[in-house]
């Protein structure tokens, strides 16, 4: 029997595990699109990315202490997620569509942790 205590452990572990991988791909398109000939024309997506990167960089590291306030940074973790992704979405690049599908994820695990510790 699985007990509500290893359920919300496991939708930690869960929204860490997806927090990581997001900031990995969000800082990994910005470094792509920093390095690509199109700068200027990317620098909404760099910038999107960067701040979603230190976002979920904060939110898992208040997670992992379990403090009080990681419900609503998760909540701030989903927006930012949200916006990266709808900016990479629209660029055809391997990175950026990857970066999306990682916010995606993200953005969806950080709204169940907020709403689950709300």
């Amino acid at each position: 029997m699985t007990t509500t205590v290893q359920k919300h452990q496991a939708l930690l572990d869960t929204c860490i595990a997806a927090c990581f991988d997001c900031l990995r791909d969000c800082e990994n398109c910005a470094t792509a699109c920093l390095n690509s000939d199109m700068v200027q024309m990317m620098a909404q997506c760099i910038q999107l990315c960067r701040d979603c990167a230190d976002t979920c960089a904060l939110c898992a590291r208040f997670m992992a202490r379990n403090s009080d306030l990681h419900a609503q940074l998760c909540s701030v973790c989903a927006t930012a997620c949200d916006r990266c992704a709808a900016e990479c979405e629209k660029h055809d690049h391997d990175h950026c569509q990857r970066c999306a599908e990682s916010c995606r994820r993200c953005a969806e695990t950080c709204r169940q942790m907020a709403t689950t510790m709300a």
